[in-house]
């Protein structure tokens, strides 16, 4: 086996003889460098120039140096720690990507500064064997492996006096991304110098799946941290003792203080059901969906609470997640999908009479703020629809709308209906109680229609209700705060209800707070062409069918006629029409017949109504006569009642006794 120096010799003379003809007679040279002179010989590389030509512009290098930013910070401490092995002996440390172009380079400056000038030794160079020949950069990267080129092994004399060796960096994914390449003189280099090069590569490598690792867990922090802050749920994270370690925006927002007034304090102090935690973290045992009272500023809010444990690596249990969520939120959800909600707006509503847009006018600015509304009118005339009209324009309209009749629940059932019931509060009730109406209308508004026909009993626990603003299940004992906005409505004259003992005082003039009379339709006769044309438009694109023609007799048979069942009256008559109409006319004979009756006519002269000798003025001042006699009835009641007491009948009444002497001045009532 030959020494180095004589295997330098022999490398030199078969380089010059290469050179020369072209031919390699000798087996000693590594086969590796052999074909590395083939290679380069084909190529037409100058074996006498070894000086780079191709230079990548300078805005492709910047733009190389950012795109392999990371490779580069990453590898210069190596470089550097390869350097100091190293540098009393003229070497440079280069770094290069996959296609053989300089990034980075680390040495003295002289040597940097002559291999630059000499060799085009600059960031952005190409060293690939077509471009300079074989060395540890271009024939590294030919051969994917590590390996070194000395001396006369190099294909161009201007690399003769040096030693290169160079190692490939690949990724995770087994993909060349870089070289790294060490060059010095050929008599400065020893055995060693390739595995150091190899060594650096290789840790640098590693710290690219390091990198790479963190990146990852960075990147997946940074998602849980997304999902932890932006979660509709309340999330509590807590250690092994149960103390609170972290808390989302949410669980802020619903205990009532910032995460540094809750973080470290214990969980127990803010749950009145701790077992369920406590087992969790003992034993690992998850729960889900447990209605808890949680303790916050506001108060006891109730939740419904799920708990998962977190493990180590080592399936020791180091603590849990918790996520809390205020019930009434989830009614809400259920009231959105289940129906609760309004779908009426003002803009619905049909007419421009005077005593309908006042009704609208006095809605509208009801619904600017928080007071109780009552909503009086006969039936048909669009309580419910006002209702919700109301609720649409309010503050509470993303909240649910939840309608409530009064008089079509048994008097046994109406408690529960509206309050709700513990577990176990009655035989048959459902396991685990059942919310009210107005835990399901939390957020939102409560619609009372037939308040009329509650019962007294009822009454009491409404009032309730309504000055403290909580209530308590039936068969329960927990106290739930409920935000929610009453209206009312009623066919009833709740004053003279209140006279005969029928409805609480207390109760009315808690409820009368903003009151809202609805035209009868006969009192806006004007609206009933509008309505028509819009319920019969409706009704013809229900039954898929072409509206016909309409006679003007029949809107004029329409206005005449007194409506006792008000616009859902008109409204299923039109329907009607369109039912049994089935020629290209609608003809008056296609009117129901208790329209045109004689017995119509009776009805007529039993209240005073005709619209042949009567106008609209006429007609609205018999309204009056009629009100003014509801009234006159009303304080005679009255004062029957409190055997002539002024004062005290002024009171039930809400008015001051100046106030009462003119009513009973005006409705010629002698005491």
């Amino acid at each position: 086996m030959l020494d180095h120096n004589a295997y330098a010799s022999l490398v030199l003379a078969a380089w010059e003889k290469f050179i020369e003809t072209g031919k390699i007679e000798t087996t000693e040279i590594r086969p590796e460098i052999t074909q590395s002179w083939l290679r380069c010989r084909k190529a037409g590389v100058d074996p006498f120039a070894g000086r780079s030509t191709r230079l990548l512009p300078e805005p492709e290098v910047n733009e190389l140096l950012e795109k392999r930013k990371s490779l580069i910070n990453i590898a210069r401490p190596f470089m550097e720690k390869l350097y100091d092995f190293v540098i009393s002996s003229h070497f440079v440390v280069v770094l290069c990507d996959e296609r053989g172009y300089i990034m980075e380079t680390v040495g003295n400056t002289y040597v940097t500064k002559y291999y630059a000038r000499d060799l085009n030794f600059y960031r952005g160079a190409l060293w690939t064997e077509e471009e300079i020949g074989g060395n540890g950069v271009g024939t590294t990267l030919l051969l994917k492996r590590p390996f070194q080129i000395s001396g006369a092994e190099h294909y161009c004399k201007k690399h003769h006096p040096w030693t290169c060796s160079g190692a490939p960096i690949f990724n995770e994914e087994n993909q060349l991304i870089g070289i790294l390449e060490m060059s010095g003189p050929v008599e400065k280099t020893h055995l060693h110098t390739l595995g150091m090069v190899v060594a650096a590569a290789e840790a640098i490598k590693q710290q690219l799946r390091v990198h790479q690792r963190n990146r990852q867990l960075t990147l997946v922090n940074n998602r849980l941290n997304n999902i932890f802050l932006s979660v509709s749920d309340g999330v509590i994270v807590v250690d092994r003792q149960g103390i609170i370690k972290q808390v989302n925006p949410v669980a802020e927002k619903i205990l009532g203080q910032e995460k540094a007034g809750i973080n470290n304090s214990m969980l127990e102090d803010y749950l009145e059901r701790y077992t369920p935690v406590r087992d969790m973290l003992t034993s690992g045992k998850a729960f889900s969906d447990l209605e808890v009272a949680v303790k916050t500023t506001a108060g006891i809010v109730q939740c419904l609470a799920s708990g998962k444990s977190i493990r180590d690596d080592q399936d020791k249990i180091t603590g849990g997640v918790i996520f809390i969520n205020p019930i009434h939120r989830i009614k809400n959800l259920i009231n959105r999908f289940s129906g609760a909600h309004a779908t009426f707006s003002f803009e619905d509503i049909l007419g421009n009479g005077k005593l309908l847009l006042k009704a609208i006018q006095l809605g509208s600015l009801a619904a600017g703020n928080h007071s109780n509304v009552l909503l009086c009118g006969e039936s048909g005339t669009g309580k419910e629809m006002f209702a919700q009209a109301i609720h649409n324009k309010s503050t509470r309209s993303s909240g649910p709308f939840v309608a409530v009749n009064c008089g079509a629940i048994p008097r046994e059932l109406i408690g529960s209906e509206l309050f709700g019931y513990a577990e176990g509060a009655f035989t048959g009730a459902r396991k685990g109680g059942r919310p009210g109406k107005f835990e399901l209308a939390a957020g939102g508004t409560l619609f009372l229609d037939e308040i009329g026909d509650m019962p007294l009993e009822q009454q009491v626990s409404l009032l309730r209700v309504l000055q403290d603003k909580t209530i308590t299940r039936i068969g329960g004992d927990k106290v739930v705060v409920v935000d929610v906005r009453i209206i009312c409505a009623t066919n009833k004259n709740l004053s003279l209800e209140v006279a005969k003992g029928n409805f609480r005082q207390d109760l009315y003039y808690r409820l009368n707070v903003i009151s809202i009379t609805l035209p009868a339709l006969r009192e806006h006769r004007e609206d009933i062409p509008p309505m028509f044309k819009a319920f019969f438009k409706k009704s013809c694109e229900k039954l898929g069918r072409v509206p016909p023609d309409v006679d003007p007799k029949v809107i004029t048979c329409l206005q005449q006629y007194g409506w006792p069942g008000n616009v859902r009256e008109l409204q299923n008559v039109v329907e009607r029409m369109v039912n049994v109409a089935t020629g290209p006319v609608i003809r008056t004979d296609h009117l129901p017949e208790e329209i045109l009756s004689p017995q119509f006519m009776v009805w007529q002269r039993e209240t005073g109504w005709s619209p042949q000798s009567i106008s609209i003025t006429e007609e609205r001042k018999k309204i009056k006569e009629r009100l003014a006699e509801n009234q006159r009835e009303e304080i005679l009641t009255l004062l029957s009642k409190n055997k002539g007491n002024v004062s005290q009948v002024a009171r039930e009444m809400g008015i001051s006794r100046n106030s009462l002497y003119r009513k009973l001045k005006k409705l010629n009532i002698l005491l």
